[in-house]
């Protein structure tokens, strides 16, 4: 038996430690452990629960709309406010585009390199790689001028000695099985990527003002006003160019992101038998309507059985704390629902530099969540699972086409391809549908409907003493939830359950791992010493640990130090 340890798992948001143990080239056991913390929510305590969304949209960097949104909808909720339909839809524009970057950003930056093998393109013949692409997909830059520029781009960049995010990876490994020509082909779109994110993002600009974290999120509705005559306002002008910035988007989805799925995964139809995880899978639904339904339905499945869509209730999620770095008041063995939740510190972990952390004990900055009991995988696996279980058309449409050109069933989305083929639907019904939420936009500005915000709860003299309200958002890796507290028109409780503490989730009271934990058992490892297959599965999940730690200590004590050499 060997104990490996990969730390940091680089290509996230965060630190994220794991350690596993392999017997005879698998991973019989693992743990999960977020190793540095940061936080909000304490913060939060006794200010405007208005304000709210502003504070926790810096959870994260990455995710830049998603807790402005879980947090405004906890605060409608408690307060019970109900938006007028031009706030709901250009909410849906706003969470919609997001997501469809982040996918890509995923797919492309975070991902991509546990598949492709960039050194492997360097060999590829640039007219082969142009006749391959051509054969997937009508995008325009297939050529072999094109492929034969970026290759030597990428021989100059390499021969500077100045590697950045190629650096350090594991080139030449036996697990990469993509001829030279998908590698290049690949490695061009991860660098048409980057510039296609940073110009469709400008959707934010346009609709938030400014991004990362857009600034005219508001409880009741939106801050941006609609005025069709003034440059000051949402305009007819900047209505066409969010039209085209949305066509932009689909365009590559449609014709570089899915064509590149599909290519890449059917060299690697063994990771559709790799790394299915807990079985267990959550979605809180979303892009609700007008009347409150949602496109994306919610909804939990059990043990992979997708005859049966339970419904989520949110008064059955609980945190545990039991191998975690928190104290609760009433001791271990207890799981507290949000509402009720604490975010106490007590590092009891070994102090650096260490080789193991005591994983029989407490081992990570991440809380244990589960769902009635039971661990919980979420991300855009579960959105499209509960979407497909559920018969809504257009995701059982998606999911059906992606497995008859990979040539593998239904099972096949258990595990880290199906994990990694179920973003990549995800992104493109979501990149189809936005366009529909523009035009119903449009419609309703054309209709005279210039409304934008619900102002009669916005005075606090017309709120009750005490509320408590909980919102829920499918954020791009997966169900987040924020629950709020008001006491005296002041924020007396806040909690939020990210996507990656249920995924990055340690063993809770019981003992069940968490869904990263439980993912990598049974995964083959080649090389203990490039446990490149470790990365696979892990990223796989999009992990957000700066999202998934929320602590601080408010007197400005020193808690932990942590010394890079």
């Amino acid at each position: 038996m060997a104990k490996i340890v990969v730390d940091p798992i680089c290509r996230i948001e965060g630190h994220l430690r794991i350690e596993a143990e392999v017997n005879n080239g698998r991973i019989t056991d693992a743990w999960s452990s977020s190793t540095m913390f940061r936080g909000i929510e304490k913060i939060l305590k006794g200010r405007d629960p208005r304000d709210a969304w502003f504070w926790t949209q810096r959870f994260c960097g990455v995710c830049t709309t998603v807790h402005s949104i879980a947090s405004i909808r906890a605060v409608e909720d408690a307060l019970k406010i109900k938006i007028p339909p031009n706030a709901q839809l250009i909410r849906n524009i706003i969470i919609g585009i997001q997501n469809v970057q982040d996918h890509v950003i995923h797919f492309y930056h975070l991902h991509a390199l546990d598949w492709v093998d960039i050194t492997s393109g360097l060999k590829a013949d640039p007219a082969k790689t142009a006749a391959l692409a051509a054969s997937i997909s009508d995008w325009p830059n297939n050529s072999a001028t094109y492929f034969k520029e970026v290759q030597d781009k990428i021989k100059a960049f390499v021969a500077s000695g100045r590697l950045g995010p190629f650096a350090n990876a594991y080139w030449g490994h036996p697990a990469y099985k993509l001829p030279p020509e998908a590698n290049l082909m690949a490695t061009a779109h991860y660098l048409e990527a980057l510039e296609w994110q940073k110009d469709v993002i400008k959707i934010h600009a346009i609709l938030g003002s400014k991004n990362p974290h857009p600034q005219t999120f508001l409880v009741g509705g939106m801050a941006i006003p609609i005025d069709p005559d003034s440059q000051n306002a949402l305009n007819a002008d900047k209505l066409i160019e969010i039209k085209r910035l949305l066509k932009k988007a689909h365009d590559f989805v449609e014709k570089v992101y899915i064509p590149d799925l599909l290519a890449v995964a059917s060299f690697y139809k063994d990771w559709a038998a790799i790394g299915g995880g807990v079985g267990n899978f959550m979605s809180y639904g979303e892009f609700p309507d007008a009347n409150g339904n949602q496109w994306l339905p919610s909804g939990v499945i059990y043990n992979k059985d997708l005859s049966k869509v339970l419904p989520v209730d949110q008064q059955k999620v609980a945190e545990y704390v039991d191998h975690s770095w928190y104290d609760y008041a009433e001791g271990k063995g207890k799981g507290l629902h949000p509402w009720n939740g604490e975010s106490e510190p007590a590092y009891s972990g070994p102090k650096p530099p260490y080789e193991f952390l005591d994983t029989e004990a407490r081992y990570s900055w991440v809380k244990a969540p589960r769902f009635d009991e039971h661990p919980m995988e979420v991300g855009p696996l579960a959105r499209m699972l509960v979407a497909y279980a559920s018969g809504h058309k257009e995701a059982k449409a998606a999911v059906d086409m992606v497995l008859g050109k990979l040539g593998v069933g239904p099972s096949a989305l258990f595990s880290t391809l199906g994990r990694t083929a179920a973003r990549g639907i995800d992104c493109l019904l979501i990149a189809r549908q936005t366009p529909v939420w523009l035009d119903e936009l449009i419609a309703n500005i054309s209709s005279g409907d210039l409304r934008i915000h619900a102002n009669e709860m916005w005075d606090p003299s017309n709120w009750p003493v005490e509320a408590k309200g909980f919102g829920l958002h499918e954020a791009p890796r997966g169900s987040l939830g924020h629950w709020i507290r008001i006491k005296d028109q002041r924020i007396y409780n806040y909690q939020a359950v990210v996507p990656s503490t249920w995924n990055a989730s340690p063993r809770d009271a019981a003992g069940q791992r968490g869904p990263y934990e439980a993912a990598l058992v049974g995964t083959p490892v080649a090389d203990p010493n490039m446990p490149l297959e470790i990365l696979r599965t892990v990223h796989s999940f999009d992990p957000c640990l700066a999202c998934a730690v929320h602590l601080l200590d408010v007197t400005g004590n020193q808690l932990f130090q942590v010394k890079v050499s």
